[in-house]
């Protein structure tokens, strides 16, 4: 298997053997096929390598919107650094992005290489039969996920600036309504509260306006004369309201409902400070990818759609569109070569199974002469032993007819 005098193929760089690696190709076998079936296999496993490059930069993307630091001001995230826009991020969550970006890259990378390698040259024709697209639909349906969950990330990192200014306004309608949410539900605790404790402010009120009355009658009455009986006896009445008033703000019931209503103002405002939390949970993948359908609208998403499963299909449909080539001819002579090396035989549609499928009869000759032998070794050693017993026996029988009596006391 050498180059001919007539025909000298270029020698294949190191980077053109990884390529056809990536494609799941024999490299030793492609150094001897044609140039033409070099560049297909260097072009397949381009396009391998291309699309674990992208699931890795997709997933390191995906991993950074999860997992990064949320805010319930998305645009606030842009601060301004001389004249240019800079987005913050978070040096641990980017490191951990680039490793998942990486496995996950290498993840997808294995899948399609596995995929393009195991999809075979259907029945060596350009043209792609029934048969051969149902055959293919497993390697079809596995590539088809394989590239929207490649697109999605891509797409809302395309329209991230429209997205984050939709996130804005849906994190501020959905803090609002967290806030209105949480005041109507206090409002109707602390509004019950207020009513008891209007009737306690209603009376402390009353009295405190009996107290102003009493003061002002002692006012005149100390002005006009001295302070006299009628003087004493108002100071008296006033005294008298005074500890009434201080009675009833200090009663463990009016103290309780006060207590009870600074209670829940406190709560109100604790959880009307988790409305950021709750507008910054918005600012998740999900979220974005919702908006990108919405901003970019459903017709643009689908062909982003469909050009990343024109990029991931492309190896499964050309390899079924390629015709049989020098390199699947001289493959084919190697595993006949390999299966004829280890006493292999296959006879191809020898018969019909019980569908009515054609089988091929696989015979391991090898296999069937070592079990052909161990059969015959069996055999004999059977017969031998077979012999031994008899002779045995014989000598025995002898034994006994020497010495009958001997033979007998040693049975008792």
């Amino acid at each position: 298997m050498k180059n001919n005098d007539f025909y000298h193929l270029p020698k294949a760089g190191k980077f053109t053997r990884f390529l056809w690696d990536c494609a799941g190709g024999d490299r030793f076998l492609l150094e001897r096929a044609t140039y033409s079936d070099q560049v297909k296999y260097m072009c397949l496993g381009g396009i391998v390598l291309a699309t674990g490059v992208m699931a890795s930069l997709a997933g390191g993307y995906a991993f950074y919107t999860i997992f990064a630091p949320k805010s319930a001001e998305v645009l606030d995230k842009m601060k301004t650094a001389g004249n240019t826009l800079e987005v913050p991020t978070d040096p641990l969550t980017v490191l951990l992005s680039v490793i998942f970006g990486i496995i996950w890259g290498l993840i997808i990378f294995n899948i399609d290489r596995f995929i393009v390698a195991s999809t075979g040259k259907g029945d060596g024709t350009e043209k792609i039969t029934r048969s051969e697209l149902v055959g293919a639909l497993p390697r079809i349906f596995m590539g088809a996920i394989i590239a929207i969950t490649i697109s999605k990330p891509v797409e809302i990192r395309m329209f991230k600036s429209e997205i984050d200014v939709e996130l804005q306004n849906a994190q501020m309608e959905k803090e609002k309504e967290f806030r209105d949410k949480v005041d109507a539900e206090f409002n109707i605790e602390i509004g019950k509260v207020q009513k008891e404790i209007n009737k306690y402010d209603s009376g402390i009120q009353d009295k405190i306006n009996r107290h102003k009355e009493l003061e002002k009658q002692y006012i005149e009455e100390a002005r006009i004369v001295t302070v006299g009986p009628r003087a004493i006896a108002i100071k008296a009445q006033m005294d008298a309201v005074a500890k009434e008033i201080e009675n009833a703000q200090s009663a463990p019931e009016y103290q309780n409902l006060l207590a009870e209503k600074t209670k829940l103002e406190e709560e109100r405002k604790t959880k009307l400070k988790n409305s950021y939390k709750v507008a910054s949970g918005l600012d998740g993948l999900v979220e974005r990818i919702k908006l990108s359908h919405k901003v970019a609208g459903n017709t643009i998403t689908f062909f982003i759609t469909l050009l990343f499963l024109a990029i991931e299909l492309t190896p499964v449909f050309f390899k079924l569109m390629l015709i049989k080539s020098p390199y699947d001819y001289i493959k084919d002579n190697n595993d006949d070569l390999i299966k004829t090396h280890h006493g292999i035989e296959v006879r191809y549609d020898y018969y019909k199974d019980k569908e009515g499928l054609e089988r091929h009869l696989v015979i391991h000759h090898d296999a069937q002469n070592q079990m052909f032998e161990k059969l015959k070794i069996s055999r004999i050693q059977k017969e031998l032993t077979e012999y031994a017993l008899e002779l045995y026996k014989q000598r025995e029988k002898e034994k006994i007819n020497e010495n009958l009596d001997e033979y007998i006391q040693k049975m008792s």
